[in-house]
């Protein structure tokens, strides 16, 4: 089948380009020749560049596009986070944004990231959750500091910091068996760190802060990494959980789409806090205005010097 795909794109692109081509990749350099070597193995690299062939072997040319789509999410999930990390500050406000949801989306990063290490599995495969799971805790405390909870701020670093030496560094404490099952939770947990923002946003009635960029590239990141998972990773508790992960972030993305322009419930109550303000002069004013009847008394005195 994918072979099938491939051959349009190997007959009308590949072949009448190959007499350009062929130049540019002899004159590689020796480590980019290695590089992907590492990558795809030797046979691939021989019929995907030296040959410049995508349908001499359709194994090759899934597991190729495999690895490039893991790299570039890889690479965008170093920025995904930073959109909000900025909106964030820019608005000094965590409104529409749930702590549940990063919490426990930073939770389930760590034993991915734990479970994957410990497994050898391909860098390109789950490189991308000790990025986000950095940028998630930076976003959790920035959170709680808007809310004025800086104590719970410095518990949430403190929690974080201890589950990395436990699951990452001080492996005797969490063994292979623990591993596991705490993968097939981080499943689960990464499904229920969606539903705190899911339902933030209906009970606001808005998205408030919450990063447009971050939840569309979310949604394409989570989609992709079925794919890488397919390919690439012999696992069902990795699999389920990414296909879970992407059913959620769909419906993040559709309530982005529907609310896009609807300001939050917490943004209106704001809007209405100047009218209070106006009134407080106007109180003042008509409680002043009996002042000007106090000189009476001097109206008075001339009746009584009359009488003198």
């Amino acid at each position: 089948m994918a072979a099938s795909i491939m051959e349009p794109l190997q007959q009308t692109i590949i072949n009448p380009l190959q007499p350009y081509l062929r130049p540019i990749v002899s004159s590689l350099p020796q480590p980019v020749h290695d590089t992907v070597v590492s990558l795809i193995g030797s046979s691939c690299h021989n019929a995907l560049l030296l040959d410049l062939n995508v349908i001499k072997d359709p194994a090759c040319t899934s597991l190729a596009i495999s690895k490039v789509l893991g790299i570039a999410i890889v690479g965008a999930s170093a920025i995904v986070k930073v959109p909000q990390i900025l909106k964030l500050i820019g608005s000094r406000s965590s409104a529409g944004v749930s702590f549940v949801s990063y919490a426990l989306e930073t939770a389930s990063l760590l034993i991915t990231l734990s479970y994957s290490v410990r497994n050898q599995f391909p860098f390109s495969t789950f490189g991308e959750t000790a990025l986000i799971a950095v940028q998630d805790v930076v976003v959790g405390v920035l959170v709680l500091t808007f809310a004025d909870r800086p104590t719970a701020a410095a518990a949430f670093i403190a929690v974080v910091a201890a589950s990395v030496y436990a699951l990452l560094f001080d492996q005797t404490l969490v063994d292979a068996h623990t591993m596991s099952l705490l993968q097939a939770g981080a499943g689960a947990l990464g499904v229920a760190s969606k539903l705190p923002q899911i339902v933030t946003i209906w009970r606001e009635g808005g998205t408030g802060q919450l990063s447009a960029f971050a939840v569309f590239n979310y949604l394409a990141g989570s989609l992709s990494r079925i794919f890488t998972t397919l390919q690439e990773v012999d696992d069902k508790l990795i699999l389920y959980g990414f296909i879970a992960g992407f059913s959620l972030n769909l419906i993040l993305a559709a309530q982005m789409l529907y609310y896009w322009k609807t300001p939050t419930k917490a943004k209106k109550q704001k809007k209405a806090a100047p009218k209070t303000v106006e009134k407080t002069p106007i109180a003042q004013r008509s409680s002043a205005s009996p002042k000007p009847a106090s000189p009476k008394p001097s109206g008075k005195t001339p009746t009584t010097r009359r009488r003198g």
